[in-house]
């Protein structure tokens, strides 16, 4: 029986499944809905559907390095308790291999673990464990050497906040001590001319409000606005930091004494950016207890 787009939306509106999973339940059942509903059940996709609508802002950032390729991956989930799962991260782990092999996330979510798709394996895995899950989004860096760390490591290769660091000279440990230091300050760019324009602008905007409020002529407060806006670039900008390891020095100072230049580096955090419900836990009990 041929399978047509109106019967896959009939029975994603149903179930809460996802299009490719409809299709093919539809396809295995040759078109019948209800044999096409219990074969979702069966395979718990209609009940990881319904948990799509929950936020997921826990869950362990991956890196994997091959050769001088670097990739790390979000992958979230929605409490910090199935990050601890040997499950959860064996499965992290090869969703940050197979990054390696491919060039964004939409290529990622297609790419294959076992003969599944990444999205696929997502989709089992929230049926299996029971929390809305999700792949975030990965970052690729390439250079002559990379070097990667991670903070707070639930498992090898992966942990809250994933750091990958691109340099042109230098060695590994170079690069760990420089890892750390971005994990630890979590600079916006590389350098002032990687700093998007519109954060700078903003900010020489606000800091031109400010000096204005003194009352100080114009030309006083254009010289201000160079010193406010140097030490701007020198807190943002990771080149122009003070190196955790040596404060007497840049980070792209330090790494010129070492030989070295900073290509590129990458930081990911896990749920950075994401609200989180905050829940009274209490009242929540209390609420229960009335009934």
């Amino acid at each position: 029986m041929a399978i047509t787009a109106a019967m896959v939306k009939e029975l994603r509106e149903s179930t809460g499944a996802g299009m490719m999973d409809a299709k093919k339940a539809l396809t295995e059942n040759d078109g019948d809905m209800d044999a096409a509903v219990d074969w979702l059940r069966t395979k718990g996709l209609a009940k990881a559907a319904k948990k799509s609508g929950r936020t997921a802002a826990e869950g362990l950032v991956a890196v994997a390095i091959d050769g001088g390729k670097g990739v790390a991956v979000e992958v979230n989930s929605e409490t910090d308790f199935v990050a601890k799962n040997a499950d959860f991260q064996g499965m992290v782990s090869n969703i940050a291999s197979t990054a390696l092999t491919v060039s964004d996330i939409d290529a990622l979510n297609a790419a294959e673990i076992g003969g599944k798709p990444v999205s696929e394996v997502i989709t089992d895995a929230i049926a299996k464990i029971g929390e809305n899950m999700s792949v975030r989004r990965m970052a690729l860096i390439e250079g002559e050497t990379v070097v990667s760390y991670v903070h707070n490591a639930a498992a090898p290769g992966m942990g809250k906040i994933g750091v990958l660091v691109a340099l042109k000279g230098g060695d590994e440990a170079l690069g760990k001590q420089i890892a750390m230091h971005i994990a630890a300050v979590n600079p916006a760019a590389l350098n002032e001319d990687a700093l998007d324009p519109a954060v700078v602008e903003k900010e020489k905007q606000v800091q031109m409000d400010i000096a204005r409020e003194s009352g100080k002529p114009e030309q006083v407060i254009e010289k201000m606005i160079i010193g406010r806006m140097k030490k701007f670039m020198a807190e943002v900008t990771l080149v122009n930091q003070q190196f955790v390891v040596n404060p007497d020095l840049t980070v792209g100072a330090a790494a010129k004494e070492a030989g070295a230049e900073i290509t590129g580096f990458v930081r990911l955090e896990v749920g950075e950016g994401i609200e989180k419900k905050e829940e009274d836990f209490a009242a929540e009990v209390a609420k229960a207890a009335q009934g």
